[in-house]
């Protein structure tokens, strides 16, 4: 039997839980979200530290060489060490293959048919003009950054 001078009263939900301070799973995820950050910054600040560096040597062996014959003989060498990097066997690559090496995956070929073809005989001359020294200082920087930063 229901008794009917019973008062049944609806249910009421507690008070909504307070948005601060938040659960310890979100204080774990900005944790992760903030390391991750910082292990991106390292590392784009290394990447970039080590362009610079790279970018130092080259500037840095071209412009202390005295004469526009050294200057090529400077770019020929770092272009040998580079090409060493890239395979062991390229140091004893001579004229024209060195030249095709150099060219490799480049359809412009800016050292068998452009300004790369200074390498050769540059360093040998006693005068070398100065623009085509400048073409080929552009040339060779170019892949010397692309070789050295991968």
């Amino acid at each position: 039997m229901q008794d009917s001078t019973l008062v049944l009263r609806d249910i009421h939900p507690g008070a909504a839980p307070a948005w601060w301070p938040p659960a310890p799973g979100w204080w774990l995820v900005v944790a992760l979200v903030l390391a991750a950050v910082a292990a991106y910054a390292w590392w784009r600040g290394r990447k970039r530290a080590r362009l610079r560096r790279i970018v130092e040597l080259f500037d840095g062996a071209v412009d202390t060489a005295s004469g526009t014959a050294a200057k090529v003989a400077a770019m020929s060498e770092l272009m040998r060490r580079a090409g060493h990097l890239r395979n062991p066997q390229a140091d004893k690559l001579q004229g024209e293959s060195w030249l095709a090496f150099l060219d490799d995956g480049d359809a412009d070929s800016p050292f068998v048919r452009g300004p790369g073809r200074l390498l050769l005989e540059g360093g040998y001359r006693r005068e070398v003009d100065p623009r085509q020294l400048a073409a080929l200082q552009t040339v060779v920087r170019r892949r010397f950054l692309a070789w050295m930063v991968k």
